[in-house]
């Protein structure tokens, strides 16, 4: 449970800020170490906004993950423990409102005999990626946590990187759409219902498209709160079914696997999340048929995710994963990758090919975000103007009829 509590530090600081524990009285002996004197503490009840989905914890930007990770490394390969650790850098966020708890909660699960993977799991504060915790289970299980924790320093610092870069090409075509249903709900909502007017004073029959746009616009004014509570509800609905239910989040995953472009992006980067873990385990001393079974579990979409986790069990038996991806019926990845894979197995430099087709996959990701992109812009200002173009043509055909009658 969390405790929201306020005190004062030991020099003398007003402290507000909340702790974690499963009892209150746990949660005093935290602070008691913590050397925080407490005035008032009390369980930290979550909102409705809190319930919904998240349970509550906070999302840490990619960049600070990544600097977290990093001080975590250096840390532990200067030969401090993993509990010290975490004290230190509890230490360093100590006014940080979001991190402190965080780390305090971090510091009581260790402190109990739990892993970092299982006190990163179970504490309610930070709400950290999947491939992260699995990164560190994996780590944790085959003794390379501080090799994996400099590497996914680095992976969260690339992508922060190309998150941002998205972001900033994003700004101006989303204020394309902005901008655009603003005017296509003005002209609906006001220009179209005084042009209907007067075709109806004239009693003239309006052509299809015309009563098309005239019928649209009646049910924009008429039924816009009942249309946004369905849009909000569908996206809630749609949250909470990925969420919990396994087979609507294959299916899904599926659909989006066989859209143009967008599937090619989501498999390329799933290659290079399964690429980027196998190579650091193998270099690292695992086996071969451990790293797969190991680094399937890093894989976010579930089709390709039941393709390695099925043939990383088939290469237990022997098999190699090369003719397992090129016969499996449940999804057919990149041929350029299982050649890769097939030379790498051939010549036992499955770890150098590994590691090269990470950084090939990343390169060819960043490029077709940057192609896609730069031709979104276009795109969306030919549907901006094709709509637009489309209910004033709705409009002129009766004007057009009545010059000619």
């Amino acid at each position: 449970m969390l405790f929201k509590y306020t005190g004062f530090d030991k020099d003398g600081n007003k402290v507000i800020n909340k702790v974690e524990a499963t009892t209150l009285s746990m949660a005093k002996q935290q602070l008691k170490q913590n050397q925080i004197i407490y005035i008032k503490i009390n369980e930290d009840k979550y909102n409705i906004f809190e319930l919904n989905f998240l349970k509550g914890k906070t999302k840490l930007k990619s960049i600070v993950l990544s600097r977290i990770t990093r001080d975590l490394s250096i840390y532990l390969n200067s030969g401090i423990s993993l509990l010290n650790a975490i004290k230190l850098l509890s230490t360093r966020y100590k006014n940080d409102k979001k991190l402190n708890p965080f780390f305090i909660s971090i510091i009581s699960y260790l402190d109990e005999g739990k892993n970092l993977y299982t006190s990163l799991v179970e504490q309610r504060i930070i709400k950290l990626p999947e491939f992260y915790l699995q990164s560190i289970k994996i780590s944790e299980d085959s003794g390379i946590l501080q090799t994996v924790l400099i590497e996914l320093s680095d992976y969260l610092k690339e992508q922060d990187k190309i998150n941002k870069q998205i972001s900033s090409a994003m700004v101006y075509p989303m204020f394309i759409i902005v901008v655009s249903l603003f005017m296509v709900a003005f002209m609906l909502s006001f220009i179209v219902p005084k042009i209907t007017t007067v075709f109806e004073q004239n009693e003239q029959k309006l052509p299809p498209l015309t009563q098309f746009v005239i019928d649209a616009g009646n049910i924009v004014i008429n039924y816009y709160p009942i249309m946004i509570f369905l849009f909000i509800s569908v996206i809630l609905v749609f949250i909470f079914m990925m969420k919990n239910n396994a087979r609507f989040k294959y299916f899904i995953d599926a659909f989006i696997l066989k859209v143009p472009f967008i599937g090619k992006l989501i498999e390329i980067g799933e290659l290079s999340r399964f690429s980027y873990m196998n190579s650091i385990l193998i270099r690292s001393g695992i086996p071969i048929v451990q790293s797969f079974k190991l680094g399937s579990n890093i894989i976010k979409n579930s089709v390709i995710k039941k393709l390695f986790i099925t043939a990383s069990a088939d290469v237990v038996e022997g098999k190699r994963l090369s003719m397992i991806l090129d016969k499996s019926n449940v999804y057919k990845v990149d041929i350029a990758f299982i050649q890769a894979i097939s030379i790498g197995e051939e010549t036992s430099t499955l770890s150098i090919v590994l590691e090269n087709l990470t950084e090939l996959y990343t390169t060819q990701n960043k490029d077709k975000i940057a192609i896609f992109l730069t031709l979104l812009e276009p795109m969306l200002m030919l549907i901006v103007g094709a709509l637009i173009g489309f209910i004033v043509l709705a409009m002129l055909l009766p004007i057009f009829s009545m010059s000619l009658g």
